[in-house]
């Protein structure tokens, strides 16, 4: 389930986020405590576009969901597009929870905001990523991009994915 990111998850996301696994194939690095934990929900997941991947069962948070827009993104983009982006936990690793999560983010961008086009972008040393991408309908470009915006690793290459909504009724 997708929902906002409330304050008061501060220290399941810093339990998560606080891996050394986890941050670096996602282009940030560990969290250090509770508090930065705090802020970062603050400052960037306190938006209409970035939501915690929360556990049914347990309503716990276990990731993250959400995309950048034109201007946001870390690749070059148009006005109608928007780069998708996502983590989840490694006790949450090949479950298929991502790929459940990142279908539920794809039909919002395309049906509530409109958006022409999704791209997305993975470590090729992080292949599980990509291969979350693929199920969902992705393609690969074969293009490579540095991103400049990432904390972590924006000297190293990143694989472009991108979907479009044409594309993505062909495979529903």
């Amino acid at each position: 389930m997708l929902r906002p990111w409330r304050e008061s998850d501060a220290e399941a996301l810093y339990k998560y986020a606080s891996d050394p696994e986890v941050g670096p194939r996602a282009g940030w690095p560990p969290h250090k405590s509770v508090e930065e934990s705090r802020e970062i929900i603050r400052t960037i997941f306190n938006s209409d576009h970035m939501w915690a991947m929360e556990l049914k069962a347990t309503g716990e948070p276990i990731g993250c969901m959400g995309y950048m827009v034109h201007g946001e993104s870390n690749i070059d983009i148009g006005e109608n597009d928007a780069e998708v982006g996502y983590w989840v936990a490694r006790p949450y690793w090949n479950r298929g929870l991502c790929t459940e999560a990142l279908r539920v983010l794809i039909d919002h961008c395309f049906s509530v905001k409109g958006f022409r086009t999704l791209w997305a972008d993975y470590f090729p040393e992080n292949p599980a990523s990509g291969r979350v991408m693929e199920k969902c309908g992705f393609c690969d470009t074969g293009e490579v991009n540095r991103c400049s915006k990432l904390q972590l690793g924006a000297d190293i290459p990143v694989r472009i994915m991108r979907l479009d909504n044409q594309t993505r009724m062909a495979i529903c």
